[in-house]
């Protein structure tokens, strides 16, 4: 049923489940008002705390003349369960003040229209008795020995009119459904991550065929100091479980394996154990807690691949065959997206005994909770029902609310969607494949905007499955350039390990996938030759995250804003966010050179008022990249060569 005053189209809303934030990230409420007749109206945005009190009463604008569309601004200050709701109401006093600025001037009605008045601020003082201001005024309105306007401006002071917004007087009060907002902790939208295969780290290949052997947690282990100084806050292991030999892949994802070859590590599952063990080539539980400590002790989270597939060989199959897909010849269903054939991986079933491979799972995942794992990446999540993830997410919160999950769904938009809406904390996207001006600026304005309250993206610039073309064809530029859109466009970023050191040979012309794929074999890197031959970009990362820790603006996803450049070669994008009283504005402008092969150049127009400031106005910037500082105006012009660094990252001076 409608309210007295009708409360429609209330935004942001999440019809499959809540709002999402976290601690003092702000957001935009808003919601249309209306009702009848030409009184005016006003509304507020009620706060309403995790244990249900009325917090705050945030005022509402119009959000432009006529539009009946009405917004606030708001944080929430603690993680937690909160909610919001719209309350609407009339101002009989700026009713009345309206009139009387019309009616007065004209002679029309002036007894009366004071009277009025009059009659409004004495029942404003009542509520007030300490505070004479408004009773005074009430009675300059009512001296009949002065002249009516007079007896007008002398009482209706902008002090008093101030007084009378701050605590307006309120009629038809009329209140909507609360929206609830989940608040989770601030690694749900801001971190860096940084994914490596530990069997790789240490691992034995310069020796005869079949001799090869795995690193293990401990040599992955050493590895963590580095990722930590490159300023990484989550480090993302894919599964760590026993990989199974049937089927086996090997080199480059061929169907027969060497005597050497480890495998895939999706294929989870062997007489060792599955999802709950440690592969025994990397070591044993007591090893993976010791990783877990060193991480922790370096500042890093881990991120464990949650990878719901099993190998031929996984006890699942032998001991729970009602979890797979049986085909008519009694075989197993193995997993394939036609013409691709994955006959090393048996996709699980849900529909034969839901109950106990959901308590399977959700057993599973509380022993890596117990064992220090706080977030999960999960592998093809949107390969399982909905509501399966809609239960489990859920289920976990309860007891672990801190624990995250990330959804590694390149798929089709609705689905993603959908699978944000009912909990996943993360999302992966698009962005590998969004490249030019255009498709960047449509794609992060939607995830900026359109889905920002329920859909947080997570831009890894590569992973062990996508190597894009730009980054094949770009070198050295076109990873630099991938960085810095990637780390700065969106709160969370990540990349795969080899990213810093531009390897981008694929597997066959057209292929996104890596020649002597880390998946299929060990890819030990010599980290430190590369950072004593410069042929690493760690130092810009390193920089990068820097830039993310030290500036409040990049640590939020939905300040993005896009500036106009009149060449497609470049792209322009600010973060702004509002200082506290008294302190400045956090403000970061940054220009790419999208193009890896030429130098560019164009003029880039700032919008000024969107980064707080007027269109007059000069700014002193600096460039965080190089130290250089520059003068700018609302035009500018820029010139970027990928050969000297494909990008200005600005921080803009106070006034």
């Amino acid at each position: 049923m409608i309210g007295r005053l009708p409360i429609i189209d209330i935004s942001p809303d999440n019809d499959l489940g809540p709002v999402k934030a976290v601690p003092g990230e702000r957001f935009t409420v808003g919601a249309t008002v209306i009702r009848e007749g030409h009184d005016s109206l006003a509304a507020g945005v009620v706060v309403h705390s995790p244990r249900g009190r009325r917090e705050a009463l945030v005022p509402m604008r119009e959000k432009a003349p006529g539009t009946d569309r009405y917004e606030a601004e708001i944080s929430l200050p603690s993680e937690g369960d909160w909610s919001f709701s719209i309350e609407s109401w009339t101002d009989p006093f700026a009713t009345w003040l309206h009139v009387a600025r019309v009616k007065l001037p004209l002679g029309v009605d002036t007894d009366l229209v004071l009277e009025e008045g009059a009659r409004l601020l004495a029942r404003a003082a009542r509520r007030t008795p300490r505070d004479p201001a408004l009773s005074e005024a009430a009675t300059l309105l009512r001296d009949t020995s002065t002249d009516p306007m007079e007896r007008f401006t002398t009482a209706v002071t902008d002090e008093v009119v101030a007084a009378m917004d701050r605590k307006p007087l309120r009629e038809l009060v009329t209140r909507s459904k609360r929206t609830k907002v989940v608040v989770h902790r601030e690694r749900a939208l801001f971190g860096s991550w940084y994914e490596f295969f530990p069997r790789s780290e240490g691992a034995r290949v310069d020796v005869a065929p079949g001799e090869e052997a795995s690193g293990t947690l401990s040599d992955a282990a050493k590895r963590l100091p580095a990722i930590a100084d490159m300023g990484f806050d989550v480090v993302y292991l894919p599964p760590i479980h026993p990989v199974g030999t049937a089927h086996r892949k090997g080199r480059d994802n061929t169907l027969t394996a060497g005597p050497g070859d480890p495998g895939s590590v999706w294929a989870i599952g062997s007489s060792e154990g599955g999802h709950d063990a440690v592969h025994p080539d990397l070591g044993t539980l007591e090893d993976f807690d010791t990783f877990v400590a060193v991480a922790s002790d370096h500042g890093l989270e881990i991120a464990l691949d949650l990878a719901l597939q099993c190998s031929p060989d996984h006890p699942w199959v032998s001991e729970h065959p009602e979890w797979f897909t049986t085909r008519a010849d009694g075989s197993i269903a193995y997993a394939e997206n036609p013409p691709k054939k994955y006959q090393d991986i048996y996709p699980l079933c849900f529909d034969s005994d839901f109950e106990g491979l959901y308590a399977e799972v959700l057993r599973v995942v509380r022993h890596w909770i117990d064992h220090g794992v706080r977030i999960f990446r999960v592998d093809n999540p949107h390969t399982k029902p909905v509501a399966f993830w809609e239960r489990l997410l859920a289920e976990v919160a309860e007891r672990d609310p801190d624990v995250l999950f990330l959804a590694e769904a390149f798929t089709r938009p609705a689905m993603m969607r959908t699978l944000a809406k009912i909990g996943f904390h993360q999302s992966y996207t698009y962005f590998t494949w969004r490249n030019d001006k255009d498709e960047l600026t449509e794609y992060l304005t939607e995830l900026s905007r359109e889905t920002a309250h329920y859909l947080r993206p997570n831009l890894f610039a590569n992973t062990p499955d996508i190597l894009h073309a730009y980054l094949q064809r770009g070198g050295r530029p076109a990873f630099e350039a991938r960085a810095v859109l990637a780390a700065l466009l969106s709160p969370t970023w990540g990349i795969y390990s080899g990213f810093e050191l531009c390897e981008n040979t694929p597997a066959h012309p057209g292929s996104e996938e890596y020649l002597h794929s880390e998946k299929y074999e060990y890819r030990p890197r010599d980290w430190a030759g590369a950072d004593a031959s410069g042929t690493t970009i760690a130092p810009l990362i390193t920089r990068l995250n820097e830039l993310r820790r030290a500036h409040p603006a990049l640590r939020e996803l939905r300040n993005l804003r896009f500036h106009h450049v009149d060449r497609p070669e470049l792209i322009c994008f600010s973060k702004h966010r509002p200082g506290a009283p008294g302190e400045p504005d956090d403000v970061v402008l940054v220009v790419v050179n999208l193009d890896p092969h030429h130098a560019r150049e164009a003029t880039v127009h700032l919008d000024l008022p969107s980064i707080g400031r007027t269109w007059e106005e000069d700014l002193k910037v600096t460039d965080e990249l190089t130290g250089r500082s520059y003068t700018w105006r609302a035009s500018n012009y820029v010139r970027l060569d990928p050969a000297t660094g494909p990008a200005h990252v600005f921080t803009v001076n106070g006034r």
